[in-house]
């Protein structure tokens, strides 16, 4: 017996389709990013610009494991999300390695790149962000895919920020203390999104459980 109605499958696979689509697009924007602002970030010795760069490999890889498991099994798309979501908690890891770093060495990154740089990432992200809006309330691959994004775009609008305070005054502080903000984003984002995979798992273990006759 059909699991749907012949315009139910048909909604469904066209809406998947539109998701592939999209997940392609900002794959594509994440991976162009991670190259301008790793680059700039090393330049500029700018400590939340080079997060913020990673954040995007990050995010471009992530989009990558969403196109593979696009369609699978609640299993599969659960355990994707639990990659992802252990992925961004590493990053949030490097980044607080990364500002204690900085810290020490004192580092005095250039603001006009930074302003500058973070100005193209706000829109590339805030653009991300507009077409994975229609996906928000999805599941847990999905649901990271865009908490991934809205992070992306708060942490645009802070190194902005970080900009104004180092040309402002003179020091590496608010470079740091953004950086130390990104870090707290990831790992909180990881945890929603470990928490959600984890109990989708359970669920699908116990859906797929064989019951015991007696």
């Amino acid at each position: 017996m059909p699991c749907c109605s012949s315009d139910t499958c048909s909604s469904n696979a066209a809406a998947t389709g539109r998701y592939r689509a999209v997940l392609w697009i900002v794959l594509g924007i994440n991976a162009t990013m991670f190259l301008v602002e790793i680059v700039a970030g090393l330049a500029a010795g700018s400590a939340a610009l080079q997060a913020d760069a990673l954040d995007f490999f990050a995010d471009a890889a992530n989009y990558g494991i969403s196109l593979f498991v696009l369609g699978m099994s609640l299993r599969w798309r659960a355990g994707a999300a639990l990659v992802k979501g252990a992925s961004m908690g590493l990053f949030g890891i490097w980044v607080i390695g990364s500002v204690i770093w900085h810290a020490l060495h004192g580092t005095v990154p250039g603001w006009h790149t930074m302003g500058i740089v973070g100005m193209v990432a706000l829109a590339a992200n805030a653009a991300c962000l507009a077409l994975l809006y229609a996906w928000r309330d999805g599941d847990a691959n999905m649901r990271s895919v865009w908490i991934c994004s809205r992070n992306d775009v708060v942490a645009n609008l802070a190194v902005l920020a970080a900009a104004l305070g180092v040309f402002g005054t003179g020091t590496g502080w608010p470079d740091i203390i953004v950086a130390a903000v990104m870090a707290g984003l990831a790992i909180q984002g990881a945890a929603t999104i470990l928490r959600q995979a984890m109990e989708e798992l359970r669920q699908d273990r116990d859906d797929n459980a064989v019951p015991i006759l007696r």
